[in-house]
């Protein structure tokens, strides 16, 4: 199944010369590849040993909430957009649940304290897939020394 195409706030690399978008398939084995894609990108934008580990572990537990409710076949896809001073990362799989990721989950309590921001969301798929887009969307600041 295949997601449908991200709303303007999403970051997208085939307009914005920082984002980058990954799409593997929606399985634990392939966790591993958005966690070395958010710390390259945490590393090249100089964030902090603490930050970068921060934001690996958040990203791998978004994800892992996305692919616990995934449909078969469906595709877990990243879109990282670095900023001058914040790493943004929006994850989305297509799931037959309307209701999304839990947020009164420990999970939940985790991506809140490694992040600045978190939120979820749930949109129709739309005529050519069945089911749900589930959305995770996090950013996290990089500290500015002066």
């Amino acid at each position: 199944m295949e997601s449908s195409a991200p709303d303007p706030d999403t970051p997208n690399p085939a307009t914005d010369p920082h984002a980058v978008e990954v799409r593997v398939m929606a399985v634990p084995e392939q966790l591993p590849v958005m966690r070395a894609v958010v710390g390259d990108l945490a590393m090249r934008a100089d964030f902090d040993v603490d930050t970068i580990a921060d934001l690996r572990l958040a990203v791998d537990e978004a994800c892992s909430s996305l692919v616990r409710i995934a449909s078969e076949q469906s595709p877990l896809v990243g879109r990282f957009r670095s900023a001058e001073n914040l790493l943004e990362f929006t994850a989305e799989v297509t799931s037959p649940e309307a209701s999304g990721p839990r947020t009164n989950t420990f999970s939940w309590r985790v991506l809140s304290a490694l992040t600045d921001n978190v939120a979820s969301s749930v949109r129709e798929a739309g005529e050519n897939a069945d089911g749900h887009v589930v959305r995770i969307q996090l950013s996290k600041g990089r500290m500015v020394h002066e």
